[in-house]
């Protein structure tokens, strides 16, 4: 058999144990198959007891390690019932199956594993199966009041009731949902494509005319760049200027007019030149008595003494 990699311990499958299984329990056996190293026994649920019985006492499947369910709508007996055992001694795995539907209780198996009690209770309060012979078949997961089972593919992804705890009734009470209903409808849609509904709020918004694309065109020139040329003076009439004007300049230049000499900026003054006239001298003040002044010794002397 070819090697299987698989996330659980490795155990040990002997050859023939499955062929084993089947022979010791008999009519008991449904089917009964060994697929990756596994064995899986499926036994009629009025047989479900003795089973287990006969593999925990006659091949040392000491241990229930789990209870596990599922559920398929489409069938007569919808729900599947797991049992899960371990062999310490041998260091082997088997699973064993039954079948049950909605109204159709599986026997207990609390008096072979009191663990299972704690599991029993786990799988009806996914999937409502029932369990015969459980004396504290109570929810374990979800609140007491809990209506309906959370495992079962026909519970309803959204409700119209909500829970809380209530302090005056000193338990968990159902509500009807204060949300609008409106909020209930989901369309799914990526937030990265937008709605294709307005959103709330967005209705006065007024929607801006979309911008025109950019048209890309060629840079405008004007030719090539003008040639630098000097200008020059062919004819008088280019200057403004007769054969009058010229003879009347040179005669000022030969005459050594002024007017065409730079006028110079008048020379500065002296200090002495510039100073104002001196004003009158200022009367002597009258000097000071010698008991005003000197009276204590710390006055300033009269003057002209």
């Amino acid at each position: 058999m070819a090697e299987v990699l698989h996330s659980a311990p490795r155990f040990v499958t002997p050859e023939g144990l499955c062929a084993e299984l089947v022979a010791a329990l008999g009519d008991k056996v449904v089917a009964a198959r060994q697929e990756f190293g596994e064995i899986v026994i499926t036994v009629p649920r009025d047989s479900v007891v003795e089973a287990l019985r006969t593999l925990r006492d006659g091949f040392e499947y000491q241990q229930l390690m789990e209870i596990a369910g599922a559920d398929y709508p489409s069938r007569a007996e919808r729900f599947e019932v797991v049992y899960m055992l371990l062999s310490v001694t041998k260091n082997s795995r088997i699973m064993v199956k039954t079948c049950a539907s909605e109204a159709t209780p599986v026997p207990s198996v609390t008096g072979l594993w009191p663990v299972a009690g704690w599991l029993e209770r786990e799988v009806f309060d996914m999937y409502g199966v029932i369990f015969a012979g459980n004396t504290d078949l109570r929810r374990i997961l979800t609140d007491y009041g809990f209506e309906g089972h959370p495992f079962r593919k026909d519970f309803p992804l959204t409700g119209y009731v909500e829970l809380r705890y209530s302090e005056e009734d000193k338990r968990v009470v159902y509500e009807p949902v204060e949300l609008a209903q409106d909020l209930r409808s989901f369309d799914f849609m990526s937030p990265w494509e937008g709605a294709n509904y307005v959103l709330p709020g967005d209705e006065k918004a007024a929607v801006p005319p979309p911008a025109p694309a950019p048209v890309a065109t060629a840079p405008v020139t004007g030719g090539p760049a003008p040639v630098a040329t000097p200008k020059t003076t062919e004819t008088p009439a280019q200057t403004g200027a007769g054969e009058k004007a010229d003879k009347a300049a040179a005669k000022k230049i030969d005459a050594g007019d002024g007017a065409t000499k730079p006028k110079r900026a008048p020379a500065k003054k002296s200090k002495a030149e510039s100073a104002p006239e001196p004003t009158e001298s200022r009367p002597a003040r009258k000097p000071r008595s010698k008991k005003a002044g000197n009276e204590g010794g710390s006055g300033p002397a009269p003057e002209g003494s």
